[in-house]
């Protein structure tokens, strides 16, 4: 029998790129008379994400009520964990713990990639596993994937990039994870990475996410030009986008021009970053052997 078609693909799709205001336009055109109620919930769960991927937190805030769905409510910690400060983050972690031991809604597709999301920038690899190892769909598999790396272990995010393409080799979120390996891998893999991001650009939008992707390949290949002239142009989608503020500051570094109006835009916009805490804490590593020294 055939499959049912897909009415959220271009949602879906848009939002994986990081054309998050498309997916916003483009989910006010799905007529909720074709959507199942799990679809329902997906459509309104990519476009809270896609106000959250663009700053807009207390828009989510504000819309999701109390009475919202479980996934929703998930959706609306995570609003909550990135917008406030560390009692809004701890608040947000203990009810996120709450909602993922009712027996009921704690294996929640949605729920799960919110907690994984979540525990990831608490930097509890440990925890955010817990909830996505088992993955279920392409999002989680593609959570994993990003867990993996930043716990420097391109081995396992390798074995869940495999799972990816078993699955779905064509799917953008399987392009993506195998770019983010490849450039985790380095080496001859750089230029892969690089294809399939020229390949991305060719077939969608060019997004913040597209243009970061193709300029981290120029500057692990040493091309720091290339690499500035498509983080500008990145910077004109959007001023205050965190990677692509971080990625200009290390590119005009390697360029001898200055950085510290990227810097200190990123410690404006996003003073979380890990950029910036590195720098912090390289600034004060530097201040106290100063003081040893005097």
């Amino acid at each position: 029998m055939a499959s049912s078609p897909d009415h959220l693909f271009g949602l879906r799709n848009s939002f994986y790129i990081g054309a998050y205001h498309a997916a916003i336009t483009s989910s006010q055109s799905v007529p909720s008379h074709d959507l199942s109620p799990d679809d329902l919930l997906d459509r309104d769960a990519i476009l809270y994400r896609s106000y959250i991927a663009i700053g807009s937190h207390q828009l989510v805030i504000g819309e999701i009520g109390p009475g919202a769905a479980t996934p929703l409510q998930a959706v609306k910690l995570l609003a909550v964990y990135l917008s406030g400060d560390a009692s809004n983050r701890d608040s947000a972690v203990s009810r996120l713990r709450e909602l993922l031991s009712d027996a009921a809604t704690g294996s929640n597709p949605i729920l799960r990639l919110m907690a994984g999301t979540i525990f990831m920038h608490e930097r509890d690899y440990a925890e955010a596993l817990k909830h996505t190892h088992s993955g279920g769909n392409m999002e989680l598999l593609a959570l994993n994937v990003q867990i993996y790396l930043q716990m420097h272990r391109a081995d396992h995010a390798e074995k869940q990039l495999r799972v990816m393409q078993q699955l779905d080799e064509d799917h953008t979120l399987t392009q993506l994870a195998n770019a983010w390996v490849d450039l985790a891998m380095g080496g001859s893999k750089i230029q892969e990475a690089h294809l399939i991001f020229q390949d991305l650009s060719e077939k969608y939008p060019t997004t913040c996410t597209i243009l970061n992707g193709k300029a981290l390949c120029s500057m692990h290949m040493g091309h720091f030009e290339d690499a500035e002239g498509l983080l500008l142009e990145s910077l004109n989608k959007d001023a205050k986008d965190a990677e692509t503020l971080a990625n200009l500051t290390v590119c005009s570094l390697n360029l001898g021009k200055p950085a510290t109006r990227y810097l200190n835009q990123l410690k404006l916009a996003h003073p979380d970053h890990t950029l910036v805490k590195r720098m912090s804490s390289a600034e004060d590593s530097f201040d106290r052997a100063c003081q040893a020294m005097a």
